[in-house]
């Protein structure tokens, strides 16, 4: 979306919506195997806020702490904690 720049921008607009769309299409892709909702959204939302912070720091050079360090170690543990031991 940064890149959108207000979505004033049509390329990078667009794309926002694709990969949103591709998103939520994985999403209902998943559920329909595992039919657990709050698992399923739990894991998807936290997923996708590790990745995109991850994306900031690498693509947009954001600067990163050891606290945003530690507070993704902890997202990706608690992903794997409701995927394994559920």
């Amino acid at each position: 979306m940064k890149k959108a720049e207000g979505f004033t921008k049509l390329v990078p607009s667009i794309l926002v919506f694709v990969f949103y769309g591709l998103a939520l299409g994985a999403l209902v892709l998943v559920l329909e195997k595992m039919q657990q909702v709050s698992v399923v959204y739990a894991i998807w939302a936290s997923a996708g806020t590790a990745i995109i912070a991850i994306i900031g720091i690498i693509w947009f050079k954001e600067p990163i702490s050891p606290i945003k360090i530690i507070s993704l170690l902890l997202i990706v543990l608690g992903i794997l904690g409701l995927e394994l031991f559920d």
